[in-house]
């Protein structure tokens, strides 16, 4: 049996809906999280009760995300991340940004990607280099 045309229509709007919010859930969490310092209120609102974390610095589960924050946050207090892009599809989420520490910082190409279950956020990978002196190419980062 194939799907009638409403069917379909109303099936791509429920998933354009779907990757809407997890594009503005994680928009959300990284503003609320990362540049606004309310990483308890983000995780509370935005993260699913279980948390999976590929970064190998960072341990799995919301208290190593808090932990890992509130380090953060105290080492870097000017820390910022200035979102250049969101890319979403199905349940994964990426996030190109440009992080800085510190005011004169040449700053950081971040490529975050989160996947979400049922609306929020369940797991995360990032990739960090930093934005070099010099270049091989004209081109920038971002």
């Amino acid at each position: 049996m194939t799907d009638s045309p409403t069917s379909t229509a109303d099936d791509q709007r429920m998933d354009n809906a779907r990757l809407e919010h997890n594009r503005a859930t994680v928009l959300g969490f990284v503003e609320m999280a990362f540049n606004d310092k309310t990483v308890e209120e983000a995780v509370a609102r935005y993260v699913g009760s279980t948390y999976i974390q590929h970064n190998p610095r960072i341990p799995d589960g919301i208290n190593g995300l808090l932990t890992f924050a509130s380090s953060l946050q105290a080492q870097f207090r000017l820390a910022h991340s200035d979102i250049k892009r969101i890319i979403a599809e199905g349940d994964l989420v990426v996030v190109h940004s440009k992080i800085t520490y510190f005011p004169d910082d040449r700053g950081t190409a971040a490529a975050d990607i989160f996947r979400l279950e049922h609306g929020k956020i369940v797991e995360r990978w990032d990739i960090l280099q930093e934005v070099p002196v010099t270049s091989a190419n004209n081109n920038t980062m971002f």
